[in-house]
C-alpha cells in the first residue's frame, strides 16, 4: 500500500473559538447518485417490546456526506478501512466560486483561477486540503436540482478542472480535495478523472460537504470521521471544521 499524503508529522497545536459541521444528516429523501442504493432504515426494535429502540440502516458507501477511497476508482487500490487516522486531519483551503457558478452550472475550476486565488491569499501549503464553494449546498432539498437533471435531463453541477486538480496534487502537494455537489469534477464529465486523479494513492476526496460558507479562505483544520468498511470503496462519514 503507497503512503498516504499527510501534513507534516512534526506536532501541531490546534485552537479554535468554534466548530462547524460540514457533514448532512442521513435519511431516505436526500440525493443519491443515479443508480446508487436508495437509503433506508428498517425498525429492529421497539420501547414497547424490547425497551429500547434501534433500526438497521442501509446506503451506498458513495451516499451522503463521503468521502472515495482508491478502490472505487483502481483495482486494487486501498480500500476505505486502511486510511490511517493522520490523513483524515488537515488544514483547510477554501475557494469560493459561487459567483462563476450562478452563470455556468457546468463549471469547472481552472488553473488560472487557483493561481488568482494564490494572488491574493498566497501559496496553498502542502497537506492542505482544498475545499471549493460552489454554492450547491444550498440545493440539496431538491435532488433534480442539486444534481442538475431538473434543466437538462442529464447531470449538471460545477466542479474542479482536471488541469487545476493535477496543479494542486503536483505542485502544491494537497492532501486532497472536497465540494459541495455530488462530484469532484462537474457532472457533465465523462468518467470520473479528478476523483481518478486525486485517488492514485490514499487521499482526502470528499463530496457532498455542506456549511462552506462558515469557512474563512485559509486557517481551518478539517476532522473527517470515516466508517472502516474493510475493503470499502468509501464512506459516509462526519466531517468537521475547527475554525480559529
Amino acid at each position: 500500500m503507497s503512503t498516504p499524503s499527510t501534513p507534516s508529522s512534526a506536532s501541531r497545536t490546534l485552537t479554535f473559538s468554534r466548530v462547524v459541521d460540514l457533514s448532512r444528516a442521513v435519511h431516505p429523501g436526500i440525493p443519491v447518485w443515479p443508480g446508487d442504493p436508495p437509503v433506508e432504515f428498517e425498525g429492529m426494535a421497539k420501547f414497547e417490546g424490547e425497551g429500547f429502540f434501534l433500526r438497521r440502516f442501509s446506503m451506498g458507501e458513495h451516499t451522503a456526506t463521503h468521502i472515495n477511497a482508491p478502490a472505487s476508482f483502481h483495482v486494487g487500490g486501498t480500500s476505505i478501512e486502511a486510511y490511517p487516522p493522520e490523513c483524515l486531519v488537515a488544514p483547510t483551503v477554501v475557494m469560493d466560486v459561487r459567483r462563476e457558478t450562478q452563470v455556468n452550472s457546468d463549471y469547472a475550476l481552472t488553473l488560472s483561477a487557483v493561481k488568482a486565488w494564490e494572488d491574493t491569499h498566497g501559496s496553498i501549503p502542502a497537506g492542505s486540503a482544498v475545499l471549493l464553494h460552489t454554492g450547491w449546498q444550498e440545493k440539496w432539498g431538491d435532488t433534480r436540482q442539486y444534481l442538475g437533471l431538473a434543466q437538462r435531463g442529464r447531470m449538471s453541477f460545477p466542479g474542479f478542472g482536471i488541469d487545476a486538480a493535477r496543479y494542486l496534487l503536483e505542485e502544491r502537494s494537497v492532501a486532497g480535495l472536497g465540494i459541495d455537489t455530488h462530484g469532484l469534477e462537474p457532472g457533465a464529465s465523462e468518467g470520473f478523472p479528478v476523483n481518478s486523479l486525486v485517488l492514485e494513492q490514499p487521499r482526502l476526496a470528499l463530496e457532498n460537504l455542506t456549511n462552506l460558507d462558515k469557512l474563512p479562505p485559509t486557517g481551518a483544520t478539517i476532522v473527517v470521521g470515516i466508517i472502516r468498511l474493510e475493503g470499502g470503496s468509501g464512506s459516509p462519514v462526519s466531517a468537521l471544521a475547527l475554525v480559529p
